[in-house]
């Protein structure tokens, strides 16, 4: 296979790959720091393929998968909801605007480990928690992407609309939502993958399933092979829920399929 063969996505994964290989194979770095390549996938088997009883982590992997799944797309679906809208809204009215953007903004600024604290005293341990850190982090490239493509949005476009008999309600959803795509499905796809960042930091929090819950028991176990298992399915089935979404924009919208 040559170079050109390879889809230019997947050649920095390689070569992170092969030095990462070359690190454990030279014994650059000790094994209990950084497992070479091959002990991570048979930690990864264990976890995804064995049988009950065959591992500490045996036939948990659909559970965990489930139970992360739904605190992302919940948290994520939460703040889409109330993200697009307000963004949209605030886009072209000032006084929104001018409303939403000292808070907003403040609230922006605070990070979000800040937020664990405040959730944990107000939801306890669980899935609330998660989903409140999720929603609350995917929340602001959301808003922020959908005010600015509403801002965007050349008025001659809305006011040939309104010259062709559009009325006001009727051309948000025929021209403005068209018109501002670009920017909402950008701001989706930087929320997604804020959710499974926040997603971990939920997780960590003792909760008794999840991808991020079996990276905590590893850590408490010193078991870094299956550390790193959990962080590179987080990486794949993160990227597998970018692509999920912007199929799904593509599908529901017609103005989303003329996106590259």
């Amino acid at each position: 296979m040559h170079a050109k063969d390879i889809p230019l996505s997947l050649l920095i994964p390689l070569a992170a790959l092969a030095a990462w290989q070359a690190a454990s194979g030279f014994g650059l770095v000790p094994a209990y720091l950084l497992p070479p390549p091959a002990a991570v996938w048979e930690a990864g088997e264990r976890y995804i393929f064995a049988a009950a009883g065959q591992g500490p982590y045996a036939c948990r992997f659909l559970g965990d998968l489930a139970a992360s799944l739904t605190r992302v797309l919940l948290g994520f679906s939460l703040a889409a909801a109330l993200g697009v809208p307000l963004g949209v809204v605030s886009g072209r009215l000032l006084l929104a605007r001018r409303l939403t953007a000292g808070a907003i903004g403040g609230l922006r600024a605070v990070p979000g480990i800040c937020w664990l604290p405040l959730a944990m005293i107000w939801f306890g341990i669980g899935v609330k928690t998660t989903v409140f850190l999720v929603a609350m982090a995917a929340f602001f490239p959301i808003y922020q992407n959908a005010l600015t493509g509403a801002q965007l949005a050349a008025p001659i476009y809305c006011q040939a609309g309104a010259m062709l008999g559009v009325g006001r309600f009727r051309g948000v959803f025929a021209v403005l939502l068209p018109l501002a795509m670009p920017n909402i499905i950008a701001g989706l796809r930087l929320g997604m993958g804020v959710s499974w960042a926040y997603l971990v930091l939920g997780e960590l929090t003792g909760v008794p399933d999840g991808l991020g819950a079996v990276i905590m028991d590893a850590r408490m176990l010193g078991q870094t092979d299956v550390i790193l298992v959990g962080v590179l399915l987080i990486a794949l089935i993160g990227r597998l829920c970018d692509l999920a979404l912007v199929a799904l924009m593509r599908l529901c919208f017609k103005s989303a399929r003329r996106q590259p």
